[in-house]
């Protein structure tokens, strides 16, 4: 009978559970953590103590905490780091990622973004996003491929965080668009699941493939309008008028309109809707 890898999680919460629990699914010797005992009571897992004891317990040790500072002190509480592959999974930003990196202080680390809810761990929907050490990447896929989808970026290490965040932001673009379209309909007394099922849903699905068309122009530079310009889609502030004779804020559309209105007066009327991008670059605090 083979043996499978035995893996240590540092962190329990709700998705630090969901994935001892894909882990312990697929039959990994599974050793966890957490700061608040307790935790985790229902997994079929080895409990450590203390960090130290956890990360001893297995060479592959994986980090689901809270935020970066949760990470840093944990990592002070590790121990010797040699010999093992540290997998961080803590949302965070590239900066922190990278930080991160060093206070492992050797080449056997990566850094994740889980594109999942806990629910959907241990499913092809779940995308798990890895970058940094190649060669630990390929050496330990067989076990993180027990925790979804992997998706291995690249040996810059700050990649997955840059591509999670980006992936959220484009999450947040269209649940704030939804948020926008549900207050308006229910305004007028529509239910809103009846107009999201038989309405929305099916306007967006069509649209869904527009946006490889936009990545193209954006790769190009080439943003010509083959349908609808920028001067046609700011012609009117219908979107504003409505909500605003609907009694419904306009605070989320409102910062994309002066966008595409910046655009035009710019003299790039004549362009698709992705020219807006060249306002967003550079725009560092």
């Amino acid at each position: 009978m083979t043996t499978l890898d035995g893996v240590s999680v540092l962190g329990l919460g709700k998705m630090g559970r969901a994935l001892a629990a894909a882990l312990v699914e697929r039959g990994h010797p599974t050793t966890v953590w957490n700061r608040t005992p307790g935790r985790g009571a229902e997994l079929a897992v080895t409990r450590a103590d203390t960090v130290a004891g956890a990360v001893a317990a297995n060479p592959l040790v994986i980090l689901c905490l809270l935020d970066f500072e949760s990470v840093t002190e944990v990592l002070a509480e590790a121990g010797d780091l040699t010999g093992h592959t540290i997998v961080n999974l803590t949302t965070g930003t590239p900066e922190e990622a990278t930080k991160v990196a060093k206070l492992v202080g050797h080449a056997g680390f990566l850094d994740g973004g889980i594109m999942a809810i806990p629910s959907l761990i241990a499913t092809p929907d779940a995308v798990l996003l890895y970058s940094g050490s190649a060669e630990a990447f390929e050496r330990h896929r067989p076990v993180l491929d027990a925790l979804g989808t992997s998706r291995y970026l690249g040996v810059d290490v700050g990649l997955a965080a840059l591509s999670d965040l980006a992936m959220l932001a484009g999450m947040y673009g269209m649940l704030g668009g939804f948020a926008h379209a549900a207050a308006l309909v229910r305004s007028a007394g529509v239910p809103v699941t009846e107009f999201t099922e038989t309405l929305l849903i099916p306007w967006l699905r069509a649209m869904f493939p527009a946006l490889g068309d936009m990545a193209g122009q954006i790769d190009s530079g080439d943003y010509t309008a083959k349908e609808s310009d920028l001067s046609m889609q700011v012609a009117n502030d219908g979107i504003g008028e409505v909500s605003r004779a609907q009694g419904i804020s306009a605070e989320l559309y409102e910062p994309l309109h002066a966008l595409m209105v910046r655009r035009v007066a710019q003299g790039h009327g004549d362009h698709d809707f992705p020219s807006i991008v060249e306002l967003l670059a550079g725009a560092r605090s």
